[in-house]
């Protein structure tokens, strides 16, 4: 039995492997690929230069792979490139990429994105993400690993959010946000550590300790974002170097 539904309008020559498969009138264009396992809903549309991996799955009514909304955007092959075992609900939208960047918006693998979610041109999106309902990166954002964003969220052009961060329901994120902090509102506050996110990814009470101690030169100490920096760089260890790494490439501010 053909696992692409008789409605769906499937262009000769996209590469889709033999086990993807495609719901009730969905049109797939000429330059997607589609790797195995794939599983893509009714109603959806998938088009211009885009490649999926294996085993992700696509409910209904999404647009992935259209053009970008950038009102440079002259019609160039730029592309939307997708990793592995990613869930996008209803509604969603993932542009291409734009010339003025690196020609390409990237998402990662098991990232769970729910319904009403764009991604616009050029986002970077890691790994064991979850974006809640309605969350909104704008171009160029950059997203680490296992980030929690919430509900509603609005998410500035060119900003970072760093590794094992959450965000709060209906933030306004103007401003990059650090590893492993918590932070919502607007304007956007950081609260604290995300200890319950780091405690369910496995993190050693001795590693929580530092980042506490990270979270305290940062917020707490009185010390200038230059100072901070030289502090937590004494501290050691992967995590204070991560935090080092990306306080020293934050051009546009941190969140405070």
């Amino acid at each position: 039995m053909s696992r692409i539904h008789p409605t769906a309008i499937v262009d000769p020559a996209a590469q889709l492997d033999g086990s993807v498969e495609v719901g009730a009138y969905t049109l797939i264009g000429p330059h997607v690929k589609i790797g195995a396992g794939t599983v893509v809903g009714p109603h959806c549309v998938i088009e211009g230069h885009t490649s999926i991996g294996e085993s992700n799955r696509f409910y209904q009514f999404s647009s992935i792979g259209a053009a970008n909304q950038d009102m440079k955007y002259a019609g160039e092959p730029t592309e939307l490139v997708i990793g592995d075992r990613n869930t996008v609900r209803e509604f969603c939208t993932l542009n291409i990429g734009t010339v003025q960047d690196k020609g390409v918006t990237r998402v990662g693998h098991d990232n769970w994105i729910m319904a009403y979610c764009h991604l616009a041109h050029d986002v970077v999106l890691g790994n064991h993400n979850v974006l809640a309902n309605g969350a909104t990166l704008a171009g160029h954002v950059e997203v680490g690993d296992h980030v929690t964003i919430g509900g509603l969220t609005g998410v500035l052009q060119r900003m970072r959010i760093g590794s094992q961060a959450m965000i709060g329901f209906q933030a306004h994120v103007a401003q990059d946000v650090p590893p492993f902090m918590t932070v919502d509102g607007n304007p956007l506050t950081a609260r604290a550590v995300n200890v319950v996110g780091l405690k369910r990814r496995g993190f050693s009470d001795e590693r929580i300790a530092t980042i506490r101690q990270i979270h305290k030169l940062i917020y707490r100490s009185g010390l200038t974002l230059a100072q901070a920096i030289a502090e937590i760089e004494t501290l050691g260890g992967e995590d204070a170097l991560l935090m080092r790494d990306f306080l020293a490439a934050a051009t546009r501010g941190i969140v405070r």
